[in-house]
């Protein structure tokens, strides 16, 4: 429901046709990432002190006012506070949303298939794209941006309603005090084992950074603009195939993961050498391939994480993957997709020494630890 939002492949044209230069609209997207990176770690914090549904039910009441301020006073002013409202909703999202599924399957002794549930839904997260983009053509054409805005409002509340059904697990006896800020970052810098798997994750993450390129690849490669979206959402439609199958990926040992992601940088690499069908398909498998070995290690950083400041840490390494992913900005910047490729390249080394192998699954009839228990959905808070 989150990813329905019809105003997504349109706010861009929104700033410009509101009469917003480019380098405006420049510096609205410095302003909204500015935003995350300094809400990232505060944000799951939050969730973790206070409630991981709590903070993905705020996210989506921020992000509709954000779009009801857009929509109902378009402008620098009112799209500045857009962004800082939808910058801080995307950072109580990061990190809650993950810790909360991961906690929701291991009160009932399946954390097992997280990484499973966690391919399913970056798979919808591409999948969702395509009617969004329907949705989207549909509604300007029908009532302009107004009406855009204001269901993109709508969508965003829904999205809030439903994220108040999700089951919040009890706390622990142990776990009444979480962890402060400052002591949280240092549960995720300090320990050496998850020291390296936040690394790991954050590398990998950053790597996506390529997906904002594929449209220039795609024209590169001779294919017409009208054209470009339709070859970018097979690159899309890739990397979702490769996301669903990230649950049996994670099964294979963990000395294949680095040489899957060799496979994703050699494909690249032939991509960028390559021309015409043959080297989007090389790029949209090198993506498939990518998504399927950073589901495995997303899910590994829930694996090794703390209960207690779970959503933290793994808010730690989304800020992480805001920073590595300007090395993908460096490497394009110096020489284009064949540049990135060697970063690729260059990560693999790190997956094969920081991610480990996956914990095995709880033994059949293994009860939940104490404590553990589902709470009522319709209960609020801790």
């Amino acid at each position: 429901m989150s990813g329905l939002v019809p105003v997504y492949p349109l706010y861009a044209l929104l700033f410009l046709d509101s009469g917003l230069s480019p380098a405006q609209v420049s510096g609205l997207f410095a302003l909204w990432s500015v935003t995350g990176l300094l809400a990232e770690v505060p944000t799951g914090v939050l969730a973790d002190r206070w409630s991981r549904r709590g903070a993905l039910v705020l996210a989506g009441v921020l992000e509709a006012a954000g779009f009801a301020v857009w929509t109902a006073a378009p402008g620098p002013a009112g799209f500045a506070t857009g962004f800082v409202l939808w910058g801080v909703g995307g950072a109580l999202v990061s990190g809650a949303a993950e810790a909360l599924v991961y906690d929701g399957l291991a009160a009932v002794g399946a954390e097992a298939v997280y990484v499973r549930v966690h391919g399913a839904t970056t798979a919808t997260e591409l999948l969702v794209q395509v009617p969004t983009a329907l949705a989207a053509g549909v509604l300007v054409s029908a009532g302009g941006y107004a009406l855009v805005g204001w269901v993109s409002v709508v969508v965003c509340l829904a999205a809030a309603a439903l994220a108040t059904r999700f089951p919040e697990p009890l706390r622990t006896a142990g776990d009444d005090d979480p962890a402060s800020l400052p002591t949280a970052v240092r549960t995720a810098l300090r320990r050496p084992g998850l020291r390296r798997v936040v690394l790991a994750v954050a590398l990998l993450g950053g790597l996506d950074a390529l997906e904002e390129y594929f449209p220039v690849m795609a024209r590169d490669q001779g294919v017409a603009t009208a054209v470009v979206p339709a070859a970018v959402l097979g690159v899309a439609l890739a990397g979702a195939a490769g996301a669903a199958l990230a649950g049996r990926v994670g099964r294979l040992p963990s000395r294949a993961l680095p040489g899957l992601l060799g496979l994703s940088a050699v494909l690249l690499a032939a991509g960028a050498l390559g021309s015409g069908p043959v080297a989007l398909t090389a790029v949209a498998l090198s993506y498939g391939v990518y998504l399927a070995v950073l589901v495995v290690g997303e899910a590994r950083l829930q694996e090794q994480a703390p209960a207690v400041v779970r959503a933290t840490v793994t808010s730690v390494a989304g800020l992480g993957v805001e920073l590595a992913a300007l090395l993908v900005f460096a490497a394009w910047a110096l020489g284009g997709a064949l540049a990135v490729a060697g970063l690729f390249l260059a990560v693999v080394p790190v997956v094969a020494v920081t991610l480990p192998a996956s914990r095995p699954p709880p033994r059949p009839g293994a009860v939940p630890a104490p404590g553990c228990r589902q709470r009522d959905v319709g209960t609020s808070g801790r």
